[in-house]
């Protein structure tokens, strides 16, 4: 996998959870990577996670991406 740049700009994609699937899509874009990390994992119902994609600069991870670039110790914000 391409290396995550934590300041490029970055998009969020939150579908509906197995469990709820009347929840509607969810878009947002942030101005780092950082940011939309955050959000996917502090911003939004935990049960949403597995829906979720990130993409930035063409790059695009999942949900277990997510946690890990979010708990590793490169990641720039704090927790």
């Amino acid at each position: 996998m391409e290396q995550f740049d934590f300041n490029l700009p970055a998009e969020v994609f939150s579908g509906a959870s197995s469990r709820n699937k009347r929840l509607a899509m969810v878009y947002r874009r942030f101005t780092t990577g950082a940011e939309a990390l955050r959000f996917a994992i502090e911003g939004q119902a935990a049960e949403r996670l597995r829906a979720t994609i990130i993409e930035a600069d063409d790059i695009r991870i999942d949900a277990d991406e997510i946690s890990r670039l979010y708990a590793s110790d490169d990641y720039p914000l704090e927790r």
